[in-house]
């Protein structure tokens, strides 16, 4: 990767760590921007998605990689009285 064309993509937004990381495994955003080969960065890449320009393929990913993760977090939305209210308005 040339220098130029990697800090050209570093500086769009949710991009700032693309080809940083020197770990080998799945990824759940654009140039190697969010890793997901452990579930703690599983995690760290959903608290984070919203930063991309498209939270959902991330998010997608994930769930696809983790699904324990998805059966977690709509587990969560359905016994959270917070999400419920927030839900109905």
């Amino acid at each position: 990767m040339e220098k130029g064309k990697l800090s050209k993509i570093r500086e769009k937004p949710g991009e700032s760590n693309a080809y940083s990381y020197k770990t080998k495994g799945p990824f759940a955003g654009p140039d190697k921007t969010y890793p997901i080969n452990t579930v703690a960065r599983a995690r760290n890449a959903l608290s984070r998605a919203h930063f991309a320009n498209n939270p959902e393929s991330i998010k997608s990913k994930v769930y696809q990689e983790y699904p324990q993760l998805k059966e977690r977090h709509e587990q969560r939305q359905k016994n959270d009285k917070r999400y419920q209210a927030y839900k109905s308005k």
